[in-house]
């Protein structure tokens, strides 16, 4: 277990993106167990302990982060769940919606790595990103999404090797299409056609994704620069 936080007498867990989807499911999850989550998301809504800030802005990560500090304690637990979703032809993608791409969830990682990392070494701590079944397999008019979530599986799997030595573990879960409002309801992932194609015939569910989420965080302590697939079987 994770060292519990003088303030909280809890652990203490950072989750991006964690008003909705994924990020919803994983902050309770990880409430479940027993941490105290604190989140950074554009939109906050009603989650508590959430502060405003954009993933893609290093000094609006770091202020964030250590505003949270500050309320609940050192943060033993990170998961970066931040991110959207768009589909275009590579012809059609205008440098702009490359760099948002890049900035948002390669950017994103980054920063909240560098804001946290500390804490981390510190309490013996671990880091989840969230990547997608693209990153591994790639996808018909995804290049870019594919290519920043292609881009935090290297990454991942570089800060574990350059972090294991201080005790800190840095793993990915891969989803596939997920049940969540960033598939829009005409979304050709949603279609029956492609469901059909899955061996589980269905879109993955939030809370599954969060479950492998707790899983690398609380209980594999063995594992560090692995990738878990969540995704229907999509990737085997």
């Amino acid at each position: 277990m994770s060292r519990r936080s003088p303030m909280t007498d809890r652990p203490v867990a950072l989750v991006t993106g964690g008003a909705s989807g994924i990020g919803a499911a994983v902050v309770d999850a990880l409430t479940a167990r027993g941490y105290a989550v604190g989140c950074v998301d554009l939109h906050p809504g009603a989650a508590e302990n959430t502060v405003a800030a954009d993933v893609s802005d290093a000094d609006a990560v770091s202020r964030a982060v250590s505003e949270l500090r500050d309320r609940l304690g050192p943060v033993s637990a990170v998961v970066t769940s931040a991110g959207y979703y768009e589909m275009a032809p590579v012809s059609e993608i205008g440098e702009d919606a490359w760099r948002r791409m890049l900035r948002v969830h390669l950017g994103g990682l980054v920063n909240i790595a560098r804001a946290t990392l500390p804490d981390l070494t510190a309490t013996g701590g671990s880091l989840v990103a969230v990547a997608s079944e693209l990153a591994v397999g790639g996808g018909d008019e995804d290049a870019h999404y594919a290519a920043a979530k292609g881009a935090i599986l290297g990454l991942v799997r570089s800060l574990a090797a350059e972090t294991a030595g201080s005790g800190v573990r840095v793993n990915a879960v891969a989803p596939g299409p997920t049940d969540t409002p960033l598939l829009a309801l005409d979304s050709p992932w949603r279609a029956p056609e492609y469901l059909q194609t899955l061996p589980l015939r269905r879109l993955t569910r939030p809370a599954e994704v969060a479950r492998c989420v707790e899983y690398l965080v609380c209980d594999a302590t063995f594992s560090t620069g692995d990738v878990v697939n969540v995704n229907s079987g999509a990737v085997i």
